[in-house]
């Protein structure tokens, strides 16, 4: 018995499994392989072999008993592995191995479960009813059927489907059949049971396809309803819908329904043709009253309601029940774009002030204006006033070293230093118990004084923990007036001081005043400030922190008087640091030096609302928000006092939330003290009690009453101060039930401290619902606050546009001009002058339109980009449609030239246009002499109208995206920078939000952390709630802004940096770029790997690009045939040249050209616009050439070909313009447009069905361009290998088998082999080595060897060409070797050689991991371990 056995054989023993079976003798024989341990999970999966499969019965009774001996403390999981893997037993596990699937979709174990395979020819066939189901059974499936059996000890088995054509229509009928059955049979059992009687609805109902729901279904929560719910009615918002047919004609109609108590999958079988197409308008969003039964499901595995009948009902939700003519203005809310912190979009917000009759709404997210664009538009299309403004995190930066500053020498005088203890934070509603403090000179104790409080009440847990103070030392103390009065004559006139004073000043001010005392007016030093001003790099300030810094003994520490002595010998030393280094030992001067520690990182954040009057102060508000968000940044944006009493002017301060120091103030230090906070805004703000709830549970404030205080003294100092007090919601999301979405979000966010706190209720009010929460304060009041003075504040507000209107392009002198110059010196030199007609024409056409609209001078930036970059030796490509532009072919900007197909005279100016079409690129004329001088001809011209990149009226934002070498982008990026200046140029900004995947796992984890049992439908409509909230900002890859100089950047946006991170090159537009991009000119400048490539083949070879032919025969045949390489299709894996020529390498393109073998540069034209497009080549084109319908050349490939064909046929140019931009974006061709196409009897009949299929278009000069490049790489391809090769490695390939690529090309065979033979589950990895490895198995078989890195000679980022024959790899294609590593070992062999191992490792700086691969492959040889000492 073998040690495996005995342990298989225990574990049989501990789960008393019987001996009854007969397969009994394979059981006793097994064995148990091993046992994974998940400890974390408290998971194992316990492995047993056998030798066959064991009988069905056999293997669920061990499973049972295992999973009951062990459930109780583990999870478990049972693998069956056998040595034969015979399938004669399949059929056996069939249903319970389908229903018990993980891997399989639902939808799939529902067809699945009821077809047994049964054998045919080794294979297991699965009879499938129709095609819809046998295409469900995708390979993919299968492949998992496979893995799925393999548990059960199942291996090679083959399964395959197989359309069972003679009981489609029975399996279907007799689905349906049960489904009416079940159906009626639960009727009937309904009807027997007595309804209740159903409560009243208020909502109207729409006409359905069948009955109405039944008076008689008693009406649930959908929280209620569980397995078994029978003969019920449910009612809520569908926010999924789905139709799924069957072959029969009848629908499965399934969805999810939510009534905000929980949410349900719901679905019905329907074979009426009116009521499946009732249904298929139902689309998600609307409301409905359902009734039927709910049961779980066992496809599902969820609890499903199955409908029977379903009515659309009219939803009124919330409505205002104020019946008063003006209603309330919300002038503080948070909107999803408040970073994780609100749910509901501005529209959401707009929308329903709009439905609650309210006429205007402002919008204040926190410390951000990102949500203005869309507030914008939605405002314009309601009709409604938006108010816009933001929250700021306002800071004090007026830091207070000393309090009541008086000129004194701190030196050689007697202090006094105190501390209090306090029963809370409020100095209004808390007391002193006790007080310590010292006398002292020059560091010594002179005299103290230490007295307790009676407070007259028990001190609560909070402060008997905090202070260790408990009833019985303050039961016996004196009074409060006593003990301060004792306490004043103790400091007498001497300054005071204490750590983080303003705290004990206000409670002893606040006792003093009780007493009928003057209060303090010496200096008093606060140690805290002093040391965040010499100490900005200390993050803690606290005093356990400083005594260590200082060396100072603290013992009991929140006890008063020890406290005190620590806190008195730190301010001596603190003082004179501060004297030695400001040379300041006046009391009255030191705040003056506040300045010089950063106040802003150091003060306390409170919240503020700050909303723009008028367009002025829209500016001044875009300055706040970029100081805060760049200057001021430090974990937060923050805005400092001053900077806001700077920029006043055209903004209204409103006081904020709870967390407004107004508030802070009246809550904890009193009516004066904020009185004194509230003289700095414009108006004051009060919040509904709700919002406060936290403050309560917290201990902050000790109930609703005191609360209720807080507000009315608040109302209280607005009078006194004549500012208007105005009553906000501080809504974060729109109804209440949204609440929990935001639960959400602050759950997933470790750092949050309310993640896991009862958060407030923040959803937006009706006026009516904010009169009943302020009613505490009397009917006239709470219509002063939430009515009246609201509606003042709007009304003072003008109408503000936070985005212009027109396009604001920057300003170059004489741009015009230059263009013009440009464009014709250009055109005489290549045409002659005077110009042939259709040059000139078009250029007329072009600068009009240019120069009309403001054009000219993005054209003049766009020509000197690409000036700077050919002169420093890098091609650029054009992208996009700019080629479609004469005047951009003709000042440099690309090469492609959009004229008819043409031949022109490089030496007599002699020219010949074909414009009706003969050819599709003047590439593919033949090759002539001029007929005037002999000289061989030039041939040119794509062929490409104007209209498709100015629009057909000349007046479209001219998009120039160029491709400049992914070397030379940041130099591009650097050289608008010089162009226009820092204070001129800024990074297009992006707006990150949660993705639906994202917000799904925040949901799954707020589960997981509150041990909820969610259905799918739940957890779905918890997820959409979530999703779409601002996460972070980022900068667009490419685009760069420019602001005209007589603008600033304000005029548009404000700016910060991406994601926050200050230490970014360059600051970003705060606006996501889309919301202005018709205001503010971007150019894309982007990097690209064939510019870097051209850039090396050019030198290593010599040959500049320019030169290279674009009809060279060589070249042309790559794409039908791999020849002109010297080797076979066999060898390279592939019919065609093409691998590593980029547009045509991949597998799908080199399929296209397999298929049509293009031989012409018009046909590669098509080729790229047919692999680009959407729905061009699949299901159309392709099926056209393999009909014989039509040829390559004839089909659409590029969007350019639908107007240049249809002009060709004689539709008008406006008409074919108009198609073309239709079709290109997948909209069809619009009615009037296609009674014009049908009249035509020149357009084939294919045609308009093929524009018809399609959904996105190529357009032809971003084809046109590509190719040249690609053409050009190939060449080299052709004509220069080993170059070629050593470039392609260099700039295009990312990943390396450098071990296989220098074994020789069986080995790169086999590895190719090894990712092939995955099929589907190949990773995005893999599939990048594939490529890499295909380009070097032709490299190898065009004889050229690749060898493995050599420590003397190999480059650190390049492969370098050793011979002809031979490249040598460099070392940043050592896995794990990147390239800053790869550069140190270049540098460090420049300065000396390599001497020995261990000098590699020291002076390379070479890990451990990295000297075994060189050791292993032989790097090393031949290299002593250790450097030889000298002796001599």
């Amino acid at each position: 018995m073998t040690k495996k056995n005995e342990l298989f054989k225990k574990l049989l023993d501990q789960i008393k499994f019987p001996d009854k079976f007969e397969d009994n003798d394979i059981v006793q024989n097994g064995e148990i392989e091993n046992v994974d341990v998940y400890a974390n999970e408290r998971k194992w999966k316990i492995h047993v072999f056998f030798d066959t499969p064991l009988d069905f019965e056999t293997y669920r009774s061990l499973n049972e008993l295992i999973h009951e001996t062990f459930e109780p403390f583990v999870n478990v999981e049972l693998l069956v592995q056998t040595r034969d893997g015979s399938s004669k037993k399949l059929p056996a596990y069939w249903t319970y191995a389908i229903q018990n699937s993980t891997n399989l979709k639902p939808a799939v174990r529902e067809f699945l479960q009821g077809q047994a395979p049964h054998l045919e020819k080794e294979k297991w066939l699965i009879p499938t009813q129709n095609q819809v189901v046998n295409g469900l059974l995708s390979e993919q499936v299968l492949a998992e059927l496979n893995k799925e059996f393999r548990r059960y000890g199942f291996f090679n088995i083959k399964f395959t489907t197989k359309v069972d054509e003679t009981n489609i229509d029975e399996n279907l009928r007799s689905l349906e059949q049960e489904q009416a059955q079940h159906e009626s049979a639960m009727q009937e059992f309904y009807e027997k049971q007595p309804a209740e009687p159903k409560k009243k609805m208020p909502v109207k109902s729409t006409r359905m396809g069948n009955k109405k729901v039944d008076k008689k279904a008693k009406f649930i929560q959908i929280k209620d309803l569980e397995d078994g719910s029978g003969n019920v009615a449910i009612e809520g918002h569908i926010f999924n819908t789905d139709i799924h047919e069957l072959k029969s004609g009848s629908v499965i109609f399934t969805g999810e329904i939510t009534d905000y108590t929980d949410s349900i999958s719901f679905k019905k079988f329907v074979s009426d043709k009116d009521q499946i197409d009732y249904l298929k308008g139902i689309k998600p969003g609307v409301w409905a009253r359902m009734q039927g039964y709910a049961a779980d499901d066992q496809y599902q595995h969820d609890v499903v309601f199955n409908i029977r009948n379903l009515e659309l009902i009219e939803h009124k939700g919330r409505e205002e029940k104020y019946e008063g003519e003006k209603k309330r203005v919300e002038l503080h809310l948070h909107t999803n774009m408040s970073q994780l912190d609100a749910t509901s979009t501005a529209t959401d917000f707009i929308k329903t002030a709009k439905k609650f009759g309210q006429k205007a709404i402002a919008i204040t997210d926190h410390a951000d204006v990102q949500s203005f664009p869309e507030a914008y538009h939605t405002g314009a299309s309601e009709k409604m006033k938006i108010l816009y403004g933001y929250e700021a995190n306002m800071i004090d930066d007026h830091a207070l070293l000393v309090l009541n500053p008086t000129e004194m020498d701190y030196r050689d005088r007697e202090y006094v230093i105190f501390d209090v203890e306090t029963t809370g934070l409020s100095s209004v509603y808390d007391t002193i118990i006790e007080i310590g403090a010292v006398k002292m000179k020059n560091g010594e104790v002179l005299e103290r004084f230490d007295e307790f409080i009676n407070p007259h009440h028990p001190l609560s847990d909070t402060t008997i923990n905090l202070t260790s103070i408990t009833d019985e030392m303050v039961g016996a103390a004196d009074d409060e007036k006593d003990v301060i009065k004792k306490f004043k004559e103790f400091y007498g006139d001497r300054p005071l001081c204490g750590h983080n004073v303003q705290f004990d000043v206000g409670f002893v001010n606040a006792a003093l005043r009780r007493a009928g005392l003057e209060e303090i007016t010496q200096p008093v030093v606060d140690t805290l400030e002093v040391s965040r001003l010499l100490h900005p790099e200390q993050t803690r300030h606290t005093l356990d922190s400083l005594a260590k810094k200082y060396n100072v003994v603290l013992e009991h520490h929140h006890r008063a008087n020890q406290d005190a002595e620590a806190t008195g010998y730190l301010m001596f030393k603190l003082l004179d640091a501060f004297n030695e280094r400001f040379h300041e030992a006046d009391l009255g001067k030191m705040n003056d030096y506040a300045k010089y520690g950063q106040v802003y990182k150091r003060a306390k954040p409170s919240h503020m609302s700050v909303l723009a009057l008028n367009q002025e102060g829209l500016k001044n508000m875009y300055k706040l928000v970029s100081l805060a968000s760049t200057k001021y940044f430090y974990r937060i944006p923050r805005t400092p006092k001053s900077e806001l009493r700077k920029y006043h002017k055209g903004l209204l301060f409103g006081s904020g939330c709870w967390q407004g120091d107004v508030f802070i103030s009246m809550m904890q230090k009193g009516y004066d003290e904020a009185r004194e906070k509230a003289r700095f805004y414009d108006y004051l703000e009060v919040q509904p009690p709700a919002a406060y709830q936290t403050l309560i549970e917290d201990d902050l404030i000790k109930d609703e009453d005191e609360l209720h205080e807080i507000i009315q003294n608040i109302y209280k100092l607005g009078k006194e101060l004549n500012k208007p007090v105005v009553a906000t919601s501080d809504s974060h999301y729109v109804e209440p039930h949204e609440a929990i979405y935001r639960k959400i979000l602050l759950a997933a966010q470790k750092g949050n401290p309310n993640r896991n706190k009862n958060l407030p209720d923040l959803h937006f009010y009706s006026t009516q619902e904010m009169l009943d929460a302020f009613s505490f304060l009397g009917e006239d009041v709470a219509k002063e606050i939430v009515i009246d003075n609201t509606n003042k504040l709007a009304d003072q507000i003008e109408e503000i546009a936070p985005i212009k209107s027109g396009l604001y392009p920057p300003h170059i002198e004489n741009a015009d001009q230059e263009m013009k110059d440009l464009t014709y010196n250009k055109a005489y030199e290549l045409y002659g002058k005077p110009l042939p007609k259709i040059v000139e024409d078009r250029i007329e056409l072009e600068l009009n339109s240019i120069i009309s609209n403001g054009y000219a001078v993005i054209y003049l930036i766009s020509q000197r980009l690409v000036a700077k970059s050919n002169k420093d030796g890098y091609l650029v490509g054009s992208r996009g449609s700019v080629g479609s532009s004469l005047v951009a072919t003709m000042s440099g900007i690309t090469e492609v030239n959009p004229l008819a197909p043409h031949y022109r005279c490089p030496n007599c100016k002699y020219s010949k246009f074909f414009e009706n079409g003969e050819y599709g690129s003047g590439y593919d004329l033949p090759d002539k002499e001029c007929p005037k001088c002999g000289t061989p001809l030039v041939k040119d011209g794509q062929d490409i109208p104007f209209a498709t990149f100015l629009g057909f009226h000349g007046d479209k934002v001219p998009d120039i995206d160029l491709n400049f070498s992914g070397d030379y982008q940041p130099v591009a990026h650097n050289y608008i920078r010089v162009m226009f200046g820092p204070d001129n140029s800024f990074r297009a900004g992006t707006i990150a939000t949660v993705a639906d995947k994202t917000a799904y796992g925040y949901v799954k984890h707020y589960e997981d952390e509150n041990e909820l049992h969610l259905r799918n439908a739940e957890l779905d409509r918890l997820a959409a709630g979530a999703s779409g909230v601002k996460r972070t900002t980022g900068q667009h890859p490419a685009g760069i802004v420019v602001v005209p100089d007589d603008m600033d950047i304000y005029d548009f946006t404000p700016v910060q940096y991406p994601a926050d991170d200050l230490s970014a090159a360059w600051l970003t537009t705060h606006f996501d770029f889309h919301s202005i991009h018709d205001n503010i000119l971007k150019f894309d400048i982007l990097g690209h790997d064939d510019p870097t490539m051209i850039r090396m083949l050019q030198d290593l070879s010599g040959v500049d690009p320019l030169t290279i032919p674009p009809d060279d025969p060589g070249v042309m045949s790559l794409f039908s045939s791999p020849e002109i390489l010297g080797v076979t299709p066999e060898q390279i894996q592939s019919k065609t040249g093409t691998l590593g020529v980029p547009e045509f390498g991949t597998k799908f393109v080199r399929g296209m050209l397999e298929e049509t073998k293009p031989t012409t540069f018009s046909e590669l034209l098509q080729i790229s616009g047919l692999s680009h497009g959407t729905d061009v080549w699949l299901g159309n084109a392709e099926d056209l050439i393999n009909n014989g319908t039509c040829k390559l050349k004839n089909v659409i490939g590029c969007r350019d070909n639908i107007m240049m064909d249809l002009i060709h046929w004689g539709v008008k140019p406006e008409v074919a313009f108009f198609t073309m931009e239709s079709v290109r974006h997948g909209r069809g061709i619009s009615d009037e447009n296609m009674e014009i196409l049908k009249k035509n009897d020149k357009i084939p009949d294919w045609y308009i069905p093929s524009c018809l299929k399609i959904k996105y278009m190529f357009p032809k000069a971003h084809a046109t361009a590509y190719i040249l490049m690609a053409l050009r790489i190939a060449w080299f391809k052709v004509y220069y290998p080993v170059i070629y090769y050593a470039s392609y490695f260099s700039v295009r390939a990312d990943l390396f088998d450098l071990v296989a690529m220098s074994h020789g090309k069986n080995t790169v065979k086999a590895a190719m082999k090894e990712i092939q033979d995955k099929g589907m589950d190949v990773s995005a990895k893999d599939k990048s080595l594939l490529t890499v490895l295909e380009i070097a198995n032709e490299c190898l078989e065009r004889g050229i060897k690749i060898k493995m890195v050599d420590v003397n000679e190999s480059e650190a980022t390049d492969f370098k060409i050793i011979d002809d024959h031979t490249i040598l790899a460099p070392f940043n294609a050592v896995p794990g070797l990147g390239d800053n590593a790869a550069k140190q070992i270049v540098a460090a062999r420049a300065e000396q050689k390599f001497l020995s191992k261990e000098d590699l490792a020291t002076r390379g700086k070479v890990s451990q991991t990295i000297m075994e691969y060189f050791e292993n492959n032989g790097v090393l040889e031949g290299m002593p371990d250790q450097n030889q000492l000298s002796l001599f």
